[in-house]
């Protein structure tokens, strides 16, 4: 079995990089994950006693005083840590400027959904998911279209 500092690819494309006894995580080591970000623990037999998430734009989790997107401060994490764009300027996502939607998808945060087959898939065009009914309907109610049409900023040339 596994022993020591070592690097395991699962099936997801998840990583752990970090130790390892009898096979299981143990001790100092993190879970990256293929969309970003990532899960930094200390385990104890493949289980995570103490640890802490933080996103790919680099905002940390934090479960007893997670205040972002919380319905009070309806803020981007960008926006938080840059301050708000001049008026009339919209920023749509947390991403500046947004990921550009496929026809006929929605853009859920994590990847695009596309209604028609029922499927998310990254922003690369990987397969993530399939959508539950409770999912799609949350999508198709919350999530920004790609026939929406915006005005935003044009900065000139």
């Amino acid at each position: 079995r596994m022993e020591g500092f070592g690097y395991y690819t699962l099936p997801t494309g998840t990583e752990y990089r970090g130790s390892l006894w009898d096979g299981m995580s143990h001790g100092k080591g993190a879970l990256y994950l293929p969309t970003g970000g990532g899960y930094r623990a200390l385990w104890d037999r493949g289980l995570p006693t103490q640890g802490k998430f933080t996103f790919i734009d680099g905002l940390d989790y934090d479960e007893e005083k997670w205040l972002y997107c919380d319905g009070y401060d309806r803020r981007f994490y960008t926006e938080i840590c840059s301050g708000f764009k001049p008026p009339g300027i919209a920023q749509l996502t947390n991403l500046d400027p947004p990921k550009i939607i496929p026809k006929g998808c929605y853009d859920c945060g994590d990847g695009f959904y596309n209604p028609k087959t029922r499927i998310v898939v990254d922003y690369k065009r990987k397969f993530l998911r399939n959508a539950d009914d409770d999912e799609h309907e949350w999508i198709l109610r919350t999530c920004r279209k790609a026939w929406d049409i915006t005005t935003e900023h044009k900065p000139k040339p």
